[in-house]
């Protein structure tokens, strides 16, 4: 049992060091929606999240005033729409935005499909009104698995992602492409993570659920603040011993978020997930531990410590966690890595060998828009191959700014955050995306 004065040790971190619940997200499963028609299925889903999620908001916002902390969102994630859609799957995307707006959700996510393997013809119609469903609504995010450890990476998907991202950042030009922020392209895709743009509620997962995403990058800072010029142990032991005390936040309020909406409690995902407000970054994180600025030499050493650290501290506090807990480097959302990119001291070859060792992989990163779909398919093929041999989720989530060459800067506004246009690669890699095909699983997949 968690005790109230558990929360009383941790009003210092909320006050000071940007200590939140990032967000309560409610899973809930559509296969019950599914009818003849895509019409019948979107109003069957409208009816289903209505009902199901009618008290998310303010069950959210009791929290937040009876316990004092801060619980920046609430999400909700589906079933990927792609099992229950037929020929037009943006009625049923624009009613989940219509459902989303309507219980006052932030964003909703599960417009997507899994396809690590293969694809169905309803998976490849989603993917082709992807562009448009992103550009028509406001709170939906969808994500698609192109690979895992057990299947190998469908390049088939890749290379179709790449020009669904074009195609997004065309018709949202207006925006710097942003409709691009609401796509995730998954290797190793989890079934209960909490954060967006991935969420969705995976096959295993009961009919409703309630998911708790927990961060506090500033807790952590501060806390290795006091600690400066210690060895590396004395780091670790610190890393681990506060993101205890963050989980255990965590763990009270999913608990008491399910029993009041009467749902069971599935997990509590402790990802250090930064904004753009100092004192809340991952990277000052990587620089409190001795590096001038995040891309220096020993970065990925610096941030493969801290995930296990994280990790390592949170399934002590619970019996629960999940998701993808870790520590996310999105460019556009972390102050510190927005100020490395500029310096060019961060580039994207140096992130990926970060996404080796992080909890997920290429994210919230701007990149010009001229840059071709077989370059985009590359850089999420590159992404999955990490993910497929080392048997950990990565992911790709990259905005073409149309018009924008690299120097250049986007800015997406709340926790989206701004960010330099990185420059990409410009060899060019046509005849491999062109290929096709199945990268086979590697030799360790084979655990039977």
């Amino acid at each position: 049992m968690i005790e109230v004065n558990e929360i009383l040790q941790t009003m210092q971190m909320i006050h000071e060091q940007h200590f939140d619940i990032r967000t309560i997200t409610m899973g809930i499963s559509l296969l019950s929606c599914k009818k003849n028609t895509d019409r019948e299925t979107a109003e069957a889903v409208y009816e289903k999240v209505t009902r199901l999620a009618k008290n998310l908001v303010p069950v959210g916002e009791a929290l937040e005033m009876e316990l004092g902390i801060p619980i920046v969102n609430k999400r909700i994630s589906v079933t990927p729409v792609s099992m229950i859609s037929d020929a037009n799957p943006v009625l049923i995307a624009k009613a989940l935005d219509e459902a989303a707006a309507a219980v006052g959700v932030n964003l909703i996510g599960g417009y997507g499909a899994l396809m690590h393997k293969g694809s169905t013809r309803a998976e490849e119609i989603l993917l082709d009104s992807m562009p448009e469903a992103f550009r028509n609504t406001q709170r939906l995010c969808g994500s698609v698995n192109v690979g895992s450890t057990r299947s190998g990476i469908n390049m088939d998907a890749v290379r179709r992602m790449g020009h669904v991202i074009q195609k997004t950042a065309e018709l949202t030009a207006d925006s710097d492409g942003f409709g691009c922020a609401k796509i995730v392209v998954f290797a190793n895709a989890v079934e209960d993570n909490p954060f967006m743009a991935g969420a969705f509620h995976g096959m295993g997962e009961p009919e409703c659920v309630v998911n708790v995403g927990v961060s506090g990058p500033g807790v952590v800072q501060r806390a290795l603040q006091e600690i400066h010029g210690q060895p590396f142990d004395v780091l670790a032991e610190t890393i681990k011993r506060t993101a205890f005390k963050i989980t255990r936040v965590g763990e009270l309020v999913a608990q008491e978020a399910a029993k009041r909406l009467q749902v069971p409690y599935g997990i509590v995902d402790l990802s250090l997930a930064p904004t753009p407000a100092r004192g809340d970054s991952v990277a000052y994180i990587l620089q409190e531990m001795g590096l001038q600025m995040v891309g220096a030499p020993g970065t990925t050493a610096a941030l493969a410590m801290l995930n296990d650290m994280v990790k390592k501290g949170g399934v002590m506090a619970s019996s629960h966690v999940g998701g993808l807990s870790g520590a996310f480097i999105p460019v556009s959302e972390d102050i510190g890595m927005i100020e490395a990119a500029e310096a060019r001291c961060l580039t994207i070859e140096k992130l990926e060998a970060m996404t080796c060792v992080c909890s997920v992989g290429l994210d919230m990163i701007a990149i010009p828009g001229d840059t071709s779909a077989n370059a985009i398919a590359g850089i999420i093929a590159d992404e999955a191959a990490i993910g497929m041999v080392n048997n950990k989720t990565t992911a790709v989530r990259v905005i073409p700014a149309p018009g924008k060459k690299a120097g250049d800067v986007v800015n997406f506004g709340g926790l989206f955050g701004y960010a330099p246009v990185m420059p990409v690669n410009a060899a060019a890699n046509d005849e491999f995306i062109e290929r096709g095909g199945r990268i086979p699983a590697p030799l360790h997949s084979l655990r039977n």
